[in-house]
């Protein structure tokens, strides 16, 4: 039977590590969840004179190391001045040299979000009147890379470490008890623990280089360490290991002390086993409560327990589920799950799936904010593919409730007439091993008393003693490996009959069906959290977006524009942003950025404008803007010959292949 349950496993292994694989790979680069809401010089503006200082305003508070905000002159020099200072609130500003010349400076920022997720990026803005730059702010790695994966991969497996060892004890203490007494059983349990530990301690050690260079020689780096220690996250990874401490008792007493008591026995150890092994699970769920989603943003007073409920919920729901699929599978004939206990698991399963319902609406709400944010931002896709699993796992359990109606012990019982003929067939074929033991005894007999005869004819009675002895042991040895034999056997035909049963066979496979759910959705969850929410997006893009992208005046001589693409490739998707200064007839100054569906800066393969006035047949009249820095284009003296509606075609390659052109209007003169 091993031997037909162990590809079963190790597809369901491999389904699970070949998941992971994809959907962190999936994951964006630089998962930020602050997003950059503001600025001081603003992205792209012309100032008459130097200001003192560049503040940058994010949508939530953000944690600040000493080369958090860098300005870069033209040549790449640095110009700011002292480390980085909160000025209220949400903005954080650096303070620069005075008489700075004239040119096109650049901003880069690199930041912690609240929620513990690092936040890169760029822009510039020109003192006096633009200029080239080769200043170059370098990859913003942080959060991505080999680094990143490797913290993502970290997190679902702390994840998936805590699922198995609190749904596993949670299985065993609440549906089957003895279940404590099972080798399978506790090697699951015990891996989770090893698991859950071993992920902690790597991302404690990734942390530092997670949320700064991104290099993989940074990992060991004490000093960058001793910082992490001194954060929320690195108070909320050392308090994991700390509750892994107590988990670890909690393990030895569970499979120790435990499973060698008798029922009767095990009532009053159960309860305290209860309560201890809740306040260690509560505690390990509230360590990512503490430090990531829920604890910033909107009521995180009420976010962070509700967090709390949901995670102790996916445990007992997704972790019981592996625990039984083990025992369906890997319980000894002797120890088979009894009904009654895949019964109280699905009453358990059934209470954390409404638990599931209330919390997730509530943190769905919260997160994404509105429907076209469910829709519109990548959290909201990744939440819909979440619903949809959790739809299909409820579907597949409803179908393993359905067999564990029509299961019952002894598996001998419900066993078809033709797989009970044929254990009784092989039992006949091979003669029970209590006629063998009983032949066996009578020629041991026999051959004792002919022994007995010739010690006695060749040197007396009394030699004849250690003759019967040697004869007895022989028989007492045959009669122990005879039973030994006969118990095995007996064990075998157990066995066969349980697995003969179809209505366990259909149990096995669906709740074998939910488990290869319950790995996708496990890594769906994973990088969910590791996305920046609905809410945060949505919010970033209208903060950034200009009253002004309707194609009207700004009031000050300004026209903004901002003009969707989509060239059906990947990543073929944003918005082309144009700034043109006067916007009045005769010499213009053109600012393009092209923006991502996050709203953050991106380089395009290939960007061309052209201007047509179609009411006096002029145009198109093309424009070469010049590139400044990631995202950023400049065109000076573009010359507008005279006043109208003009429009303005941009076209827009991301790849070889893969090009569109958009038009606006624009009022200019």
């Amino acid at each position: 039977m091993s031997q037909t349950i162990a590809p079963r496993f190790r597809a369901l292994m491999l389904l699970f590590m070949a998941v992971a694989g994809v959907l962190l790979a999936g994951a964006a680069p630089a998962s930020a969840h602050a997003a950059l809401t503001g600025s001081d010089p603003q992205q792209g503006t012309v100032v008459d004179k130097a200001p003192a200082q560049v503040s940058l305003t994010f949508s939530e508070q953000v944690a600040l190391s000493d080369n958090s905000l860098r300005v870069l002159d033209p040549k790449g020099n640095r110009v700011d001045t002292g480390k980085p200072t909160e000025v209220s609130g949400t903005t954080y500003a650096v303070r620069l040299r005075s008489g700075l010349p004239d040119g096109t400076y650049t901003v880069a920022y690199q930041v912690v979000s609240a929620d513990s997720h690092p936040v890169a990026g760029a822009y510039t803005f020109s003192i006096g009147a633009p200029s080239k730059t080769t200043a170059a702010v370098g990859d913003q790695t942080a959060g991505g890379g080999i680094v990143g994966r490797l913290y993502g991969f970290g997190r679902y497996v702390s994840y998936a470490g805590f699922v198995v060892l609190a749904g596993g004890a949670a299985f065993v203490l609440a549906c089957w008890q003895r279940g404590s007494g099972v080798r399978a059983v506790q090697r699951l349990i015990v891996s989770g623990w090893v698991a859950l530990t071993a992920a902690t301690l790597a991302l404690l050690l990734l942390r530092g280089s997670y949320t700064s260079s991104g290099k993989i020689g940074d990992v060991f780096d004490l000093t960058l360490l001793g910082q992490v220690l001194q954060t929320r996250t690195g108070a909320a990874l050392v308090s994991r290991l700390l509750l892994l401490a107590a988990a670890a008792l909690f393990v030895a007493v569970l499979f120790g002390e435990y499973q060698k008591r008798t029922d009767d026995e095990k009532r009053d150890l159960t309860f305290g086993l209860a309560i201890g092994g809740t306040v260690v699970a509560v505690g390990l769920a509230a360590s990512w409560a503490m430090s990531e989603h829920a604890s910033t943003g909107l009521q995180p007073g009420i976010a962070m327990p509700v967090d709390v409920v949901h995670l102790l919920a996916v445990a007992a729901w997704l972790g019981g589920l592996v625990a039984l699929l083990v025992a369906l599978y890997r319980a000894p004939a002797e120890t088979p799950v009894e009904t009654a206990a895949v019964r109280r698991f699905s009453q358990v399963a059934f209470g954390s799936v409404l638990a599931l319902v209330a919390t997730g609406t509530y943190q769905s709400w919260r997160q994404v904010g509105s429907w076209s944010a469910l829709t519109d931002t990548r959290y909201g896709q990744l939440l819909l593919v979440k619903v949809g699993l959790v739809a299909l796992m409820v579907g597949v359990a409803w179908t393993s409730r359905r067999w564990t109606g029509r299961l019952a012990q002894p598996a001998a019982a419900k066993a078809p007439a033709k797989a009970r003929a044929k254990v009784a067939a092989t039992a006949g074929k091979n003669p029970g091993p209590d006629a063998k033991a009983g032949t066996g005894k009578a020629g041991a007999g026999k051959a004792g008393a002919g022994a007995g005869k010739t010690e006695t004819g060749k040197a007396g009675g009394d030699k004849a003693e250690p003759g019967g002895k040697a004869a007895k042991g022989e028989a007492a040895r045959r009669a122990a490996q005879l039973a030994r034999q006969q118990a095995a056997m007996d064990t075998a035909r157990r066995k066969q009959l349980r697995d003969a049963d179809p209505h366990r066979f259909g149990l096995r496979r669906s709740v074998l069906m939910e488990a290869g759910v319950a790995v996708v959705l496990l890594a769906v969850t994973t990088v969910l959290t590791q996305t920046e929410p609905g809410r945060t997006e949505t919010e970033a893009r209208t903060a950034t977006s200009s009253p002004a992208s309707s194609s009207s005046s700004s009031g000050v001589g300004a026209v903004t524009l901002d003009m969707p693409f989509d060239t059906g490739g990947k990543d073929g998707k944003g918005v082309v942003r144009i700034d043109i200064d006067p916007a009045r007839v005769g010499g213009n100054e053109l600012h393009i950025f092209a923006l991502g569906p996050n709203g953050r800066l991106r380089d395009i393969t290939e960007l061309k404008i052209a201007f047509t006035l179609a009411a006096k047949d002029l145009g198109p009249l093309p424009v070469n803007p010049e590139y400044v820095t990631t995202g950023h284009w400049v065109a000076s003296g573009v010359q507008i010959p005279m006043a109208g509606d003009w429009q303005v075609a941009v076209t827009v390659r991301t790849s070889d292949i893969d090009q569109v052109t958009v038009t606006k209007n624009a009022q200019i003169g």
